[in-house]
């Protein structure tokens, strides 16, 4: 944890102390980029003085095994972003609701969970094209507060970083990695261990529209009982061609193995200001 409020620290300092840097060449406003659909981190930092809110309106997921199927639901994802300079911007996360209900398969017994989510408070910096295009590269840090609901919030304070990287592949088709470090809490609430995350992804661009395939693995080292979740997932934005500023999104998830939610479905929007 104190490695991960260090890196948060030293990206704080960059946004102070380069204010020079963060100006680019142009003074064209950067293309739209949000951080909508998918589990993928974009390398897009927002103009300085900029505000960005994005807003997932519902996400649903259902996971099964022998014993139990657990369905989750979430409404109110808030993030909202702000552009310090040109190469560092502020986050702020939210979930305003989410409910949790799982089922004994055997039994039909039903134990749900719902409330508040934690709260989240990050920092991206932008390593290389602030704008998200060519090689573009950059790093996020992000603490966790466990403010959310008794049943649902984290036990104690969580954190990760992020290495974004972002490829042309040509003229419409590009690659992206997201390769994360997170401190989580253990299983029964008794001290923090790592995880660790990789999402690799391509997109394209149709009109009004972008497409694109994402690969999430994700490895949770708890010593109760280590996971490894792993899905497929399909997204798609449209951007309306009378609102440049704004989006609206869709993803779909497929479970890769016993781990992970069988399905999600998720509708979300996004507006800059």
């Amino acid at each position: 944890m104190r490695l991960l409020l260090s890196a948060v620290l030293i990206a704080s300092t960059l946004a102070v102390t380069a204010p020079v840097l963060a100006q680019d060449a142009s003074s064209a406003p950067r293309d739209f980029c949000a951080d909508r659909p998918g589990k993928g981190t974009p390398t897009c930092v927002l103009d300085q003085g900029r505000w960005q809110v994005e807003l997932g309106l519902f996400d649903g997921a259902r996971q099964t095994d022998g014993a139990t199927k657990t369905e989750t639901w979430d409404a109110g994802d808030l993030f909202v972003r702000y552009g310090l300079t040109g190469l560092t911007e502020l986050q702020l996360g939210l979930t305003t609701w989410n409910r949790e209900r799982t089922t004994d398969r055997v039994t039909g017994d039903r134990d749900t969970a719902e409330g508040v989510g934690d709260l989240s408070l990050g920092l991206r910096h932008s390593l290389k094209n602030p704008d998200g295009s060519g090689l573009s590269v950059a790093i996020s840090g992000f603490v966790t507060a466990p403010t959310g609901a008794r049943a649902i919030r984290a036990d104690g304070f969580e954190g990760g970083i992020i290495l974004p990287v972002s490829i042309p592949l040509n003229d419409d088709w590009s690659f992206s990695l997201s390769p994360e470090v997170d401190w989580v809490s253990n299983a029964d609430g008794d001290g923090r261990h790592a995880a660790y995350t990789m999402v690799a992804g391509i997109g394209r661009g149709f009109g009004q529209w972008d497409l694109g395939a994402e690969l999430w693995i994700s490895r949770d080292d708890d010593p109760v009982e280590a996971t490894t979740q792993s899905t497929f997932d399909l997204t798609a934005v449209w951007s309306p061609p009378s609102m440049p500023n704004a989006q609206l999104d869709f993803g779909l998830n497929f479970g890769l193995n016993d781990d992970s939610p069988d399905v999600e479905f998720g509708v979300g929007v996004a507006r800059r200001f």
